[in-house]
């Protein structure tokens, strides 16, 4: 990808949503709910304290993130449907 987030951004791409219940009922494409988990992309390279002094991110690209349902902003890069949003909007790394 050729694109930087500046200061305390991140880009996440959503993960895919399950097209069927448990019970094996197809949810059409209208009444899925986008799912609010995610992968880092890219990150940017942190956030100024007071002082001035570069306070870097807690999280790094390749790790699942779970994030608020309207978080982020949604953009095209290179054809892939990704989100930018802030460090503080992420909930938390998921360990896989």
């Amino acid at each position: 990808m050729k694109f930087k987030p500046l200061h305390d951004r991140v880009v996440v791409k959503r993960s895919t949503q399950e097209e069927k219940t448990k019970g094996g009922i197809i949810i059409p494409d209208t009444a899925q709910e986008k799912p609010q988990q995610g992968t880092i992309v890219a990150v940017g390279s942190g956030a100024r304290d007071e002082k001035g002094t570069l306070v870097p991110l807690d999280v790094k690209a390749g790790d699942t993130i779970l994030f608020g349902k309207w978080s982020g902003t949604e953009v095209k890069i290179d054809g892939q449907d990704l989100l930018i949003m802030k460090e503080s909007d992420i909930m938390g790394v998921l360990d896989t």
